[in-house]
């Protein structure tokens, strides 16, 4: 789904990604782990669209995206969420999930005025999406409350759930594990695993948990410094001496 070639990205005189070349394989969830400052926020960045790369190339489904800003690739179905979540706070769950889809013909005053039986057919599908993914992630008794009174775990699931609202091709998914309590987490996890499984998703998720990792990724790639140090199964790269002294340690 994702192949990066050669990817660079510098600021001024740091290397925060230097020469990283990898794939994403479709239908597949891969984990990407190192240590901190090891690059993999900017390389995520950068391949969803908010730093431009320094050099190299990302191609998306076989179509060369480098340098597309966020919201072009979004609507060729690129997704993140981030380590902090970045909810609407003062919209509720269901305003959150609703306003998701892009070019919603209501967004046109002239639709509004001349065509209001289109703008309506259109939020009932939207609405209609947003009741199915609210029932799936288990936020449907939350649908009503406004996004900021929210707890940790509900926040990363609400942004998982932004992200089914538009059938996504890939999905970024930085830290979702961060913060959250065990039961969350649980749901959170089986909300991935069965997205990957039942409906074909493409997931690449930055995480410290291995557990986490091991549960879920079918491969992970291990950077450090900049660079990919290895790529494997998650016991390949748990046993492999070069992640032990730079990430996992030998306690």
């Amino acid at each position: 789904m994702i192949c990066i070639h050669h990817l660079h990205m510098h600021f001024g005189g740091i290397r925060a990604v230097d020469g990283v070349s990898c794939e994403i394989p479709k239908g597949k969830i891969t984990g990407l782990i190192g240590p901190n400052g090891a690059g993999k926020t900017t390389l995520f960045n950068v391949i969803a669209g908010h730093h431009k790369p320094t050099s190299g190339s990302v191609y998306l489904d076989g179509e060369d995206v480098t340098g597309l800003p966020a919201h072009e690739l979004f609507a060729r179905g690129l997704l993140r969420t981030f380590q902090i979540a970045h909810e609407f706070s003062t919209l509720t769950v269901q305003e959150n999930l609703m306003m998701v889809p892009g070019e919603q013909p209501g967004e046109q005053l002239w639709d509004v005025w001349l065509r209001p039986q289109r703008v309506w057919q259109r939020e009932a599908q939207v609405y209609e999406r947003a009741q199915q993914v609210m029932k799936f992630l288990q936020l449907d008794h939350v649908a009503q409350e406004l996004a900021g009174n929210l707890s940790g775990g509900q926040k990363k699931l609400l942004e998982l759930g932004r992200t089914m609202m538009v059938r996504p091709k890939a999905v970024f998914l930085d830290e979702v594990g961060a913060g959250v309590n065990r039961t969350l987490l649980k749901t959170i996890t089986t909300a991935i695993r069965r997205l990957n499984q039942e409906q074909g998703y493409t997931f690449c998720m930055i995480e410290h948990d291995m557990e986490l990792i091991s549960q879920l990724c079918d491969s992970v790639i291990v950077m450090a410094e900049g660079k990919v140090l290895c790529q494997g199964s998650a016991g390949e790269v748990q046993a492999d001496v070069r992640v032990i002294d730079a990430y996992l340690g030998r306690g």
